[in-house]
């Protein structure tokens, strides 16, 4: 089949194979690391907005938190670059793993939920004047779910690989 043997042969690629085995075994948890704080920024900090958005720290002013979105696309492109070569690294157990696609589903949906919080909280109103979008508090519980769903999805990849599309 075509696409295993795509895979494999992205997998065992020079940059692959010194990714999960280099001299000093630091390359693969350096990127790893360097994801987990891409995380860290586009996560946490949106996890952060969405919770003063459902009226957590009220006396912290709305207005001022718009900055933050900077810091968040920062974070995923981190994690855009740090996740490609992730996948380079194992991209048969990735790609062979519909908790991946579940992984990716929550991510999407968590950027979009970001976006919208960001045009319709953020956008045309003053947020400090005026009230807040009136589904500004179920974007921000969605976000959370969103953003919950992707880490979980990402942790529980560690225990789900098998090739389970392709069979192998």
């Amino acid at each position: 089949m075509v696409i295993p043997e795509f895979l494999n042969t992205i997998e065992q690629s020079g940059l692959s194979t010194w990714l999960r085995a280099s001299p000093s075994l630091l390359a693969y948890p350096t990127v790893l690391t360097l994801h987990a704080f891409g995380q860290a920024l586009l996560a946490g900090t949106s996890v952060a907005i969405d919770l003063r958005l459902l009226g957590v720290a009220p006396q912290i002013p709305l207005a001022p938190l718009e900055r933050f979105f900077k810091v968040m696309w920062l974070g995923f492109w981190v994690n855009a670059l740090t996740g490609t070569v992730l996948l380079i690294t194992y991209p048969t157990k990735a790609f062979t793993d519909p908790v991946f696609y579940v992984k990716m589903g929550f991510v999407a949906a968590a950027m979009v939920c970001l976006q919208l919080i960001r045009n319709r909280v953020f956008g045309h109103v003053n947020p400090a004047q005026g009230p807040m979008a009136a589904n500004a508090k179920n974007l921000a519980a969605v976000s959370i779910l969103c953003w919950f769903g992707a880490n979980f999805a990402g942790k529980f990849m560690e225990y789900t690989y098998r090739h389970l599309i392709f069979g192998a």
